[in-house]
């Protein structure tokens, strides 16, 4: 697979799912409502005949078992639950057929995104909604080639939205501490209008909505994990992170289960003066997650800030597939600190440079191609 470094760059100068849902509400009406008392049968409340039994009290919920969640499976009746999905000020425009570009307005200004859909959708399928943020460098169209995106939707069954930037920052997306919170606030805004208007046209499963950012990507997507835990399942950073001039992690109504991998001490860019160092804002997005109870994976190999060097699969098999098995194994439904990864080993197409929890990564110590 052709190397591509996922550099900043500023003015050429490098700088540095699928189960069927309801909407309905879980308490008293609908099918989980309770039966209405028939005049002849006493109050649950009345006081017994002495001798009777006493009433039964109200059960509580079974406990809902997570060690084989994923975004496939039947959503339990307790549970966290995302949002309904957003609603767009407008009229949303029809898809264009990937690699092609969608145009929105949000918030006053044209934005794209590439939405890449499966070649068949069956009928009363869900599809989890994966965005994808592109280093600094790079574009969506880039993006969805480097990640093989319409194999993996195909393969994995589900919707990739690939965002385009707007293009009035020196790092594309608005992660800096400097920024205002508006600019900030206008991005996720436009994070909600392509949710919705991708939700218009194509089955979106609410409740498995992720977002994976690379580089500089990565460094956004842990804002918009901020932003929006309320609507997203779980979030991805490759190389990205958190602090210096990064904002910060804040505390979210929501814990995000999240994949954070980053390519060792020797991760920085530029090599000779580094303005964003990977290896120190990518642990410090592992510390405030561990501290603010989300489950964590972490990964470190040692290869810089490049192309994660994952073993080549095997025929047939997906490139980045710990990426996407990573997304569709964690629903929005998990409660803190919960992943069907927490009772047992990573599945198998992790790395063995992964580990489950803060500080428990063994980092890669083979040559890098």
């Amino acid at each position: 697979m052709k190397r591509v470094v996922f550099a900043l760059s500023v003015a050429g100068v490098c700088v540095a799912c699928g189960a069927a849902e309801s909407d309905a509400p879980l308490g008293p009406t609908g099918s989980d409502a309770p039966a209405a008392s028939s005049p002849s049968s006493p109050s649950p409340n009345a006081p017994s005949t002495p001798g009777d039994p006493p009433a039964p009290g109200p059960s509580a919920p079974a406990p809902v078992d997570v060690s084989n969640a994923s975004c496939s499976s039947a959503i339990p009746a307790s549970g966290p639950r995302a949002l309904a999905l957003p609603t767009y000020a407008g009229t949303c425009p029809a898809l264009t057929a990937a690699p092609g570009l969608t145009t929105i307005t949000s918030s006053g200004a044209q934005r794209k995104f590439i939405a890449v859909k499966p070649q068949a959708i069956a009928p009363g399928e869900k599809l989890p909604v994966v965005f994808l943020w592109h280093w600094l460098g790079g574009s969506p169209e880039k993006m969805a080639e480097v990640l093989e995106v319409q194999t993996a939707v195909d393969a994995r069954r589900f919707i990739a939205v690939i965002p385009d930037p707007k293009g009035d920052g020196l790092f594309r997306w608005p992660f800096e501490a400097a920024r205002p919170q508006a600019r900030v606030d206008e991005e996720a805004v436009f994070f909600d209008d392509m949710l919705a208007c991708v939700a218009a046209s194509l089955p979106a499963n609410k409740e498995c909505v992720s977002s994976i950012g690379i580089s500089a990507g990565a460094l956004w997507t842990a804002q918009l994990g901020v932003a929006r835990s309320e609507r997203l399942s779980s979030i991805v950073s490759l190389s990205g992170g958190v602090g210096n001039i990064v904002r910060p992690w804040s505390t979210t109504p929501h814990r995000l289960p999240a994949l954070v991998l980053w390519g060792g001490p020797s991760d920085v860019y530029p090599e000779s003066f580094p303005l964003v160092n990977f290896n120190d804002v990518s642990n410090k997005l592992v510390n405030a997650l561990a501290t603010d109870n989300h489950f964590v994976v972490e990964c470190t190999h040692n290869c810089g800030h490049d192309v994660p060097p994952f073993d080549p699969p095997a025929a047939g098999a997906l490139q980045f597939d710990v990426v996407w098995r990573f997304v569709l194994d964690h629903p929005y439904w998990l409660g803190a600190a919960e992943s069907p990864y927490a009772s047992k080993a990573l599945p198998a197409v992790f790395p063995s440079w992964c580990g489950k929890g803060k500080g428990s990564a063994v980092a890669r110590t083979a040559a890098c191609l």
